[in-house]
Order: C-alpha cells, then sequence, then structure tokens
C-alpha cells in the first residue's frame, strides 16, 4: 500500500518532475478518484505546447464514491464491492497508460473527499497498489480544481473573480487574480469549503424530514454569506467590488465555476437562453452567462422538472440532481447578488495538478501566443500586421475584438491559409470552423470563437447559404451578449484584412513590405440626428505600386460591411488617400 498526503507545503514535492531538457517522457497520465466518478486523461507536456495542456485520451467511470459510502460506527465505510469497482477502474486505466508509453513515475493517482471519509480507505488503497495514491488536503483540492484547473482554460484573470467548485460532496469558493504574485497557492489557503455537494445535497433534499432539508439550506446560506465575507477581508479588490456595489455603484464581480454540478447548470442555460437560440457552441467549456441570466435558478429548475426530452450536456445523474444545483445557485446569487457574468470551467484536478507541475513561465505563458505558433522570424511581420489592424480602429472602439481578445495571430495567419478554396467556401468553413477548431484550447472561450469566426468570415467576404445563417446570428449574438458592438468590429475587423490579403496574395515574409505600402487611419463621426448612423471613415493610404485596381477592393469591403443588416450599426465609408 503506498499513499502520499499532499498538502500546500509538500505538493511541489510529492508531484512527478517535468523537464523540458528531454530526459524524461512528456507524457502523464492523471486518474482522479472525485466523489462523483472516476476520470482518467492522458497528456502530452512537450515543452513547445504544454501550455495547452493537449489531450491524448480521456475517459471516465461512473463509480460515485460519495453514494457508496455507508454510515459505520459513527463514520463511514466503502463497501467491498466498491472498493472492487474503484481498483478495476484504476488498473483498467492503468493499462491504457501503458499503452500510450506513458512512464510509471507518471502515472498520478489523486484521491479527494470522498476517499479522505472513507474509514476504511486503507483497504482502498491496497487494492489500488502499487500505484501510490495521493490524497489530496481540502486546500490542495481547491488548488488543483477551482483554482488552477479552472485557470487553465482562460489567458488571464486580471481583474480577480469568485472561483467555485461544485463536487459531489462539498462546494469550495476563493478569490483569484492572475495579476497577483503566488495568485494559486493565496487563493488555495483562502478558499473555504461547505459540506452541500450536489449528492450530499439532493439525499438531504429527497430522504430527510422537512426540518432537516429546512436546517441544510439555512446552513448553506449563511454558510455562503460568511464565506464571502471571509474573502473580502483578505481581498482587499473584492472588499472594494462589494463596497462600492453596497454604496449603490454599478460595481460587478465576476464568477467561475467548475464541477459537474456546475457544468450542468450551465448546460441548462445554454438550453434556455432565449436571447441566443439555437446556442451554436454544444461544450459549456467556457461558456459565459450574463448574471441575470445565470440567477434565473427557479426558472431553470421547472425546466428541468418540465421537460420530458434530453438536454445535451445533463445526463439523468445530473438532472436527478438538479435540484441541488439550484439550492446551491440561490444560496451564491443570495450571497453575492451583484454576479456580473459566470463563465464554466471545463478543467478539474486534472489540468490543475498538471498545470502545478509546469515552472511558472510556461504555466503563465499566453495559450493562444502558444497556439498561434509565431517563429522568431515571423514575429517581426505580425507584430506589424497587428499595429496595422489597430490603426483600422477608431480611438474610441473599446470593444472585445481579435487585438484586444489576443486573437490577432490567428486572424492573420489564417487570412492566407485557404487561399486556395473559393471565398464563399472559406466563409462557411470560418463559421464552422471557430466552433469545432483546437476543441477545448486554452484562452479559445466561447466569446473568442465567435469573434474569431466572425473576422475570419468576413476576410472571405460573408458569403453564404440559409443553411449557415442560424450559426452566423448564433456567433453575432454570443459576441454581442459581451458589448452590443462585439459582432461589427469582427465583422469589420476581418473585411479590413481582407483588403491587406488584396494587396497581398502570398503572407508577405519581409515587414518592410508590408509598412511601406500600406497604411490605415480611421475615424468615427458621430450622428448628430436621431435616426441617423454613426459613420467609419477608413482611408486606405496605399504605395503607387500596389494601388492597382484597388477600387474593387474598396467596393468589396463595402459590401462585406452592408451586409449586416443590423439597423443601428455604424454605415462604414472606405477611400484611397495618397500614401
Amino acid at each position: 500500500m503506498a499513499m502520499a498526503l499532499v498538502t500546500l507545503e509538500n505538493f511541489a514535492q510529492e508531484l512527478p518532475s517535468w523537464r523540458p531538457d528531454g530526459s524524461e517522457s512528456y507524457r502523464y497520465a492523471v486518474v482522479d478518484i472525485g466523489s462523483n466518478g472516476i476520470r482518467f486523461s492522458v497528456t502530452d507536456l512537450a515543452p513547445t505546447t504544454a501550455r495547452l495542456l493537449p489531450p491524448l485520451y480521456a475517459d471516465r467511470a461512473a463509480i460515485s464514491i460519495f453514494d457508496a459510502l455507508k454510515p459505520a460506527d459513527g463514520g463511514f465505510t466503502l463497501p467491498a464491492t466498491a472498493i472492487t469497482a474503484v481498483a478495476s477502474a484504476v488498473a483498467r486505466f492503468r493499462q491504457i497508460a501503458d499503452l500510450f508509453v506513458v512512464p510509471t513515475a507518471h502515472i498520478i493517482v489523486l484521491a479527494t473527499e470522498g476517499v479522505r471519509r472513507a474509514a476504511n480507505a486503507a483497504e482502498l488503497l491496497k487494492a489500488i497498489a502499487p500505484l501510490t495514491v495521493r490524497v489530496l488536503d481540502p486546500a490542495v483540492e481547491t488548488l488543483f480544481g477551482a483554482v488552477m484547473g479552472s485557470r487553465s482554460g482562460f489567458v488571464h484573470v486580471r481583474r480577480g473573480g469568485l472561483f467555485l467548485d461544485l463536487g459531489g460532496g462539498s462546494v469550495q469558493m476563493t478569490w483569484v487574480d492572475t495579476s497577483a504574485p503566488d495568485y494559486g497557492t493565496a487563493a488555495a489557503a483562502a478558499g473555504e469549503s461547505l459540506p452541500y455537494g450536489a449528492a450530499r445535497l439532493i439525499r438531504i433534499l429527497q430522504d430527510e424530514p422537512h426540518h432537516v432539508q429546512t436546517t441544510a439550506l439555512d446552513d448553506l446560506r449563511s454558510g455562503f454569506r460568511r464565506v464571502y465575507a471571509n474573502l473580502c477581508a483578505k481581498f482587499p479588490a473584492l472588499d472594494a467590488i462589494r463596497a462600492a456595489h453596497d454604496a449603490g455603484d454599478d460595481a460587478l464581480v465576476d464568477v467561475y465555476l467548475c464541477g459537474g454540478g456546475f457544468r450542468g447548470y450551465g448546460s441548462m442555460l445554454m438550453f434556455r437562453d432565449d436571447a441566443i437560440s439555437p446556442y451554436p457552441i454544444s461544450s459549456v467549456n467556457t461558456y459565459s452567462a450574463p448574471g441575470p441570466l445565470f440567477a434565473r435558478a427557479a426558472d431553470m429548475k421547472r425546466v428541468n422538472e418540465k421537460h420530458d426530452g434530453p438536454i445535451f450536456g445533463l445526463s439523468k445523474r445530473r438532472r436527478s440532481q438538479f435540484p441541488a444545483v439550484v439550492a446551491v445557485v440561490e444560496a451564491l446569487v443570495a450571497a453575492v447578488p451583484n454576479i456580473g457574468r459566470a463563465t464554466f470551467c471545463g478543467g478539474s484536478n486534472r489540468q490543475g495538478v498538471l498545470m502545478m507541475m509546469l515552472p511558472p513561465q510556461v504555466r503563465e505563458a499566453d495559450p493562444l501566443r502558444v497556439l498561434s505558433a509565431i517563429s522568431a522570424s515571423e514575429a517581426p511581420f505580425f507584430e506589424a500586421s497587428e499595429r496595422l489592424l489597430s490603426a483600422a480602429l477608431p480611438s474610441q472602439v473599446a470593444t472585445p475584438t481579435v487585438l484586444s481578445l489576443g486573437l490577432g495571430p490567428l486572424l492573420i495567419r489564417d487570412s492566407w491559409r485557404r487561399a486556395g478554396f473559393g471565398v464563399d467556401t472559406n466563409s462557411v468553413f470560418a463559421l464552422h470552423d471557430s466552433i469545432v477548431r483546437n476543441s477545448d484550447c486554452p484562452g479559445l472561450t466561447h466569446l473568442a470563437r465567435a469573434v474569431l469566426g466572425l473576422s475570419i468570415c468576413a476576410r472571405w467576404g460573408r458569403g453564404f447559404g440559409l443553411a449557415e445563417d442560424p450559426l452566423f446570428r448564433g456567433l453575432c449574438a454570443i459576441a454581442d451578449s459581451h458589448d452590443k458592438d462585439a459582432s461589427f468590429w469582427a465583422l469589420y475587423l476581418g473585411a479590413v484584412t481582407a483588403i491587406i490579403a488584396a494587396v497581398f496574395p502570398v503572407m508577405p515574409e519581409e515587414v518592410t513590405v508590408l509598412s511601406s505600402a500600406i497604411r490605415f487611419e480611421a475615424d468615427m463621426v458621430t450622428a448628430g440626428h436621431k435616426g441617423k448612423k454613426d459613420k467609419i471613415l477608413l482611408s486606405i493610404g496605399l504605395a503607387p505600386a500596389y494601388a492597382k485596381d484597388i477600387e474593387a477592393v474598396v467596393d468589396e469591403f463595402e459590401s462585406t460591411m452592408s451586409k449586416k443588416g443590423d439597423e443601428p450599426a455604424p454605415k462604414v465609408v472606405a477611400k484611397v488617400v495618397p500614401f
């Protein structure tokens, strides 16, 4: 039997090493024995793409440790049948890891609350031997799951946010601000847990008498208020938001949610989001809901009760636990009424433990830059191209764009990537590719996918048929749910990129060629009368050698921007000016 208790003080020593010099295999397998199921994955942490946590294999065994626990002598034990099932699942995962040639030292078996609670946990550990089981201290479970597992899917969280993890036995909450030093361990140390996970709470709501249910729900609500107050006392930035809201200001706090219960709730919101119907992206990972929609827990509960058909992302088990998830959401909203956006995260302990094995310079790297794979020789051109696109934006634009979201290099590279295919084919491809490309890639949030897809679609003229219209409108709605002008500026920058590609049919290799050939300048003229549109004036400066047939390019640009069909959208006018 081999067991290691992993704490905030010793986790760095307890985890396998990661060396970028190639002296060891870059393949790692993680088994997460959670309260609601056992998850397994194999990941390739090769240095050039380690920040992306590229998955090679993933699987799940539907074994609930929490449901299997039986009361015994004032505690809980795991029956022999459950121990055998868990050991069998781990043995199968071990065989798969061997098929992927994962070194034994790189197989990480994690155990969380369900195993910690079992009085006979030693019997389970013996059945899993010779693999070492790393039993996570609650603070480390918060670090790997609620903090780094969730954070792994994003470029950064610089404004800070409340991070929550809803498991089977408990729910954790903490505050994460990635601009702060040692934010991970600070968030884990400050985080607190409430004993009301989805599996535990639904058992109370279904099996206990009314007065016990009432006591549990009261304790849940008061617990969230207490944890929120404690976090405000520890993190001045969060306390400033709370104080501003209490003073009547429109101060909002964002929340990030992981764990199967919360992801199920996110799937329900996507299913019932009247503003975006049908929702065009299936995966709930990085789905972001406005605060008012997130707070409609009672409405979501009614849908769960009355809808007879399947709901994508919600298994029968998750739907049976949905009343418990609703109770947790309602308690959270009561404690934190000023939620700005609620973002659902696909990361978990498996991603979090791998993130914490990586050195800080790799862990904190921008995943979108890693995905762009810009070589040292290409960097000057990409930087110049982004400056050129920035010059095409009026100075007063504060909307999320491909540039502000860090997607510029992906747009630039894709502007020439499919030049051998027809423009309409490429427009259609861009829409569909946006929702499936680089699945679950960190940084490619739903907002990023929508904005990038619209920009690339517009780069190719935005021509598509009726079949693609719902997808196009769905992507526009996702972008506009974050800012009412986001889809307009996504299309605009894509259309501007088409001008550059028309001037240079092949992507230039020298930055001087770009800077000496084309320049942009943009102004926004605000409408002075009701019923009039704002106007965007784009001035295109071209060197004489590149100015041939430019009028056709200008016409195509204006035609692309006139297809939006949105009455409030500004009118776009382009003109060629002396270089």
